[in-house]
């Protein structure tokens, strides 16, 4: 039993530790998607769905929910946005060349139809991501009709 006690206090201490210390959090000053929406021409419906759903993990600008204030919560949403970026970042657009932009164009639209994005551990706190077919229409048409400058 004293092993566990132990164990636990030091665990105690760790997580406040990690209350001092927090991962860097993604934000950007200006227009931070410009160059992307100006490229693409999104709707205004298809500008509502990507920010609303995609934005957050796929550009340089995060809104946090309150909980990212918590350790380790918030070091698991900077990992999952640091991936999602790493994946597509809507806010580097201007540095993608052309064949690279219609590969994300295409991964948009393969993820989207598959149902993998947006993820389900965001749309579980972000009831308004989850997409109606509607949505996931008009997001695919637009990603399609996106594609074909390239």
């Amino acid at each position: 039993m004293k092993i566990v006690k132990k164990i636990a206090i030091v665990l105690l201490i760790v997580l406040i530790g990690m209350q001092f210390y927090r991962p860097e959090k993604n934000k950007a000053e200006g227009d931070y998607v410009a160059a992307f929406e100006a490229e693409t021409q999104p709707s205004v419906e298809v500008k509502q769905i990507l920010k609303t759903a995609c934005y957050d993990c796929h550009s340089a600008n995060t809104e946090y929910p309150w909980y990212n204030n918590i350790a380790p919560v918030s070091y698991w949403l900077a990992d999952h946005i640091e991936d999602g970026k790493r994946h597509l970042n809507f806010s580097d657009w201007e540095n993608y060349d052309s064949k690279k932009k219609d590969h994300k164009l295409e991964e948009v639209i393969e993820e989207v139809k598959e149902g993998k994005m947006p993820l389900n551990e965001y749309t579980w706190t972000h009831a308004d991501a989850n997409l109606s077919e509607d949505q996931i229409s008009a997001l695919l048409a637009w990603a399609n009709n996106a594609r074909a400058n390239y």
